[in-house]
């Protein structure tokens, strides 16, 4: 079975030898932006280098990049646990280029891991492209082969992203995998899109406007791109599972969490073990990048999630806290990778 361990490494290697300089991951406190909460995509920490205020010694950048979602636009938390693909913690797996290549390259690069590299079927995926985006239509054929029925044209913002009201901005290319007739729901853009059946595992955004304050859009002197794929999302794919709490990385967490509380990780509480192991990642790495619980801002949504996993714990029968049991079982998922993030992890780290 491919791990997520394996995918986390494969990914990053696969853009090293591609000319990418590996970056860490940046903390999960954005260090360039007090407006954000939390670190929510790969892209923040390249923020400054894409509106050109910073400028760094590389042009080609890969990461994987640790991220929450549980405060503020993007708030997934009371949806944890009981939806197959919500998180508070999520690792985002993405290739950037600062003005050096574009859209053709960045398809042939997603295009070539997923089905060479990753070996997933090609008949298994589909794009979407924003609506007018003639250029990415004819990549997409050009260089995957792919007909018109699997290339989708969205009108709506979904295919466009934009980093605020004004600045760089761009249309997206979200790639699906089908998980096949047997799981309900439609295409994307169709009346059942909301269904499992065709999930998205990655997004490229291909930044090459700049958007005005009085509505003009210009086109930007060094068009960029912005990846981003979850890495729960793709190791579900690749372990053949319809589920990301099924993935080899949060089943071995949820086990543990089964055998803490001597309640059957599959039974009747299976939603309360799911928000165990995940609120469990989020709060370990938010307390080692430097987050504590307060009755504020981040620290507030930080309290959240941990009474929420103690909350979930007392519904298992536990008594006495139950929790801090499991972080070793979490050391050994994700303890090498914290080690390679820019901010020492101690919590996730052996001594």
């Amino acid at each position: 079975m491919t791990t997520a361990k394996d995918i986390r490494s494969g990914f990053l290697n696969y853009f090293g030898k591609n000319g990418h300089e590996i970056v860490d991951s940046s903390p999960l406190v954005p260090r360039n932006d007090p407006t954000l909460l939390f670190t929510n995509a790969g892209m923040v920490q390249f923020k400054n280098v894409f509106t050109g205020q910073e400028k760094r010694d590389y042009n080609r950048a890969v990461t994987t990049q640790k991220c929450v979602r549980a405060g503020g636009k993007h708030n997934d938390l009371e949806n944890v646990g009981y939806t197959a693909r919500h998180h508070t913690f999520f690792e985002m797996l993405g290739n950037f280029s600062f003005g050096d290549y574009f859209k053709d390259l960045a398809i042939e690069l997603a295009w070539n891991l997923l089905t060479k590299e990753f070996a997933l079927p090609t008949e298994k995926l589909l794009v979407t492209v924003y609506h007018d985006d003639e250029e990415a239509v004819d990549l997409w054929k050009k260089i995957a082969g792919l007909s018109d029925d699997r290339i989708i044209r969205i009108a709506t913002s979904d295919n466009f992203w934009s980093m605020g009201d004004t600045g760089p901005c761009g249309p997206c290319s979200e790639i699906f995998f089908d998980h096949g007739e047997k799981i309900p729901g439609g295409p994307p853009g169709s009346p059942d899109e909301d269904g499992d059946r065709f999930i998205e595992i990655w997004n490229l955004v291909f930044m090459q406007f700049e958007q005005q304050a009085g509505g003009e859009r210009l086109n930007l002197p060094r068009p960029s791109i912005d990846t981003g794929m979850g890495l729960e999302r793709i190791a579900a794919v690749l372990q053949g599972k319809h589920d990301n709490y099924d993935i080899d990385l949060m089943r071995r967490i949820i086990e543990a969490s089964a055998d803490a509380s001597n309640v059957s990780a599959d039974g009747e509480f299976a939603v309360s073990h799911r928000v165990i192991a995940d609120h469990l990642r989020s709060s370990s790495f938010l307390i080692a990048d430097g987050v504590l619980p307060s009755n504020e801002g981040r620290g507030y949504v930080l309290r959240r999630i941990m009474r929420r996993a103690m909350r979930h714990a007392h519904l298992l029968g536990a008594k006495d806290p139950m929790v801090w049991k499991l972080v070793p079982t979490l050391v050994d998922e994700m303890g090498a990778a914290s080690q390679s993030w820019s901010v020492p992890n101690p919590l996730l780290q052996r001594h």
